[in-house]
């Protein structure tokens, strides 16, 4: 299964490239992401738990950063086995650019593959699940960055327990 689709994010894309490689952001922006530890240039050791469909199971893999041409473009690059339920393995190759003062352009190739039950489940619910997972990944990713898209969100997410504030990168880095 193969995507592509881009955003533009309200900060500059030095900021853009630090979130991206931060392995907080990368947890908080993860669909079901329970545990992420390492770093960019050693990789990332990620525990994820998901249900796809009918089956949901607990996997754990590894994600690599590799292609990196700092600030432009990196490619992302995982692998989880989910025990019985099989695997899944992809990446994504992201390109950043400028996109007026202050703006930048995000965009992004994604191919995905699944193995083991996950496979028989049929290539419509996979190819539904796909890109629904690195819609979610770039939407918080994005309002990490930036903040909510809807202002009424944002005291709700901050009274919830564990929940991360949504637009702490961006005024982390410019302090």
């Amino acid at each position: 299964m193969q995507m592509s689709d881009s955003r533009e994010i309200d900060a500059d894309r030095a900021t853009v490239w630090a979130a991206i490689l931060n392995p907080d952001v990368l947890k908080t922006c993860v669909p079901g992401c329970e545990e992420l530890t390492g770093t960019p240039e050693e990789g990332f050791e990620a525990t994820v738990v998901q249900k796809v469909g009918p089956v949901k199971a607990t996997f754990k893999g590894h994600v690599t950063v590799s292609d990196m041409d700092e600030p432009t473009t990196l490619k992302l690059s995982g692998e989880g086995k989910g025990g019985a339920a099989g695997f899944a393995k992809g990446g994504a190759v992201v390109h950043l650019e400028e996109a007026g003062e202050g703006r930048t352009k995000l965009t992004y190739d994604v191919e995905a593959n699944v193995g083991g039950k996950l496979a028989q489940l049929g290539s419509r619910i996979i190819d539904g699940f796909a890109k629904k997972m690195a819609d979610q990944f770039f939407t918080r990713l994005q309002e990490a960055i930036e903040g909510p898209a809807d202002e009424a969100a944002a005291p709700e997410a901050e009274a919830t327990p564990g929940a991360a504030k949504k637009g702490w990168f961006k005024r982390m880095m410019s302090t």
